[in-house]
């Protein structure tokens, strides 16, 4: 799964005694917010993106998105088998979804088929430092990520935009799709497997959401959106920063293993460093008073 960086395959959640909960967890409603509220679209991009990869179209949009729906699903129903699904009333799963709420408004700048995703946000009892959202709106945070690194509201809403950022620019589906035309070559792509065939193999690739991993330029990409729309929806730009500064320290302390796979070193805050002023005049006129 991806914080910030790649897909890994998760492990059992962790019931979490800390969370001092007077019961199991019980059964709950998922978290839905409908993207086709998100009528307030920001004029233009503030950050230097480029194009998506065209290459991402040999893959369906709509069969990888329901394959990861499914996928969440079962996400979910393991964790609650394991009572480490958190309820609706659980301070921290709350706090997303104020989140949340606040970002998913200037997302649609970045994916038209955002208007028929129903975005969906929870959270997991486990140790894990870990987040991520799958393709189609699916997000899922671990209550590790949130304690053991003390994030800020200002923190938690950058990793949320980084992992909306890499479902929003189809990161995962262009992923899929080089995998599979790698080997034979795009010139003959179409005649060996054919647009249909290539769409039956991303319906059966959902379990591979959750091994995919992004390439740097995914990594920046997903960095630098995400930073717009979290200073879209009023949150610190310079907490971008901060939040990969606490990364650093964790890592160079044998910390999470996700840091040891992806860009965590100085370029990357260099890289926010130099976008935070094209956005920091976003954040003033949105941030609340």
């Amino acid at each position: 799964m991806c914080f910030l960086c790649d897909l890994k395959t998760p492990t059992a959640p962790a019931h979490q005694p800390d969370l001092n909960s007077p019961r199991p967890w019980q059964p709950r409603r998922a978290f839905l917010l409908a993207a086709g509220a998100a009528t307030v679209a920001p004029a233009w991009a503030q950050v230097d993106v480029g194009s998506a990869s065209s290459v991402r179209t040999l893959v369906p949009a709509e069969q990888l998105e329901s394959s990861a729906k499914q996928q969440y699903s079962q996400v979910l129903a393991e964790a609650k088998s394991k009572n480490a699904l958190a309820p609706n009333d659980h301070p921290q799963l709350k706090r997303l979804h104020s989140i949340a709420r606040r970002l998913i408004p200037f997302t649609a700048q970045w994916n038209p088929r955002v208007a028929e995703w129903r975005w969906e946000v929870n959270l997991i009892g486990s140790k894990q430092l870990n987040a991520w959202c799958m393709p189609g709106g699916k997000i899922a945070f671990y209550t590790g990520i949130l304690d053991q690194l003390q994030l800020t509201d200002d923190e938690v809403a950058m990793i949320m935009g980084h992992e909306m950022a890499h479902a929003l620019r189809e990161h995962a589906r262009e992923r899929l799709a080089k995998s599979k035309v790698t080997s034979i070559g795009l010139s003959v792509a179409s005649t060996l497997l054919g647009l249909g065939q290539i769409g039956d193999v991303a319906a059966n690739l959902g379990t591979q959401l959750l091994t995919l991993k992004y390439s740097r330029d995914d990594e920046t990409e997903a960095d630098l959106v995400g930073l717009e729309i979290a200073a879209r929806g009023g949150f610190w730009p310079e907490a971008s920063v901060n939040l990969w500064k606490k990364m650093l320290a964790a890592n160079n302390n044998g910390g999470p293993s996700f840091l040891s796979t992806h860009p965590s070193g100085n370029n990357r805050i260099h890289e926010l460093e130099a976008n935070l002023p094209k956005v920091k005049h976003l954040y003033e006129q949105a941030k609340p008073s």
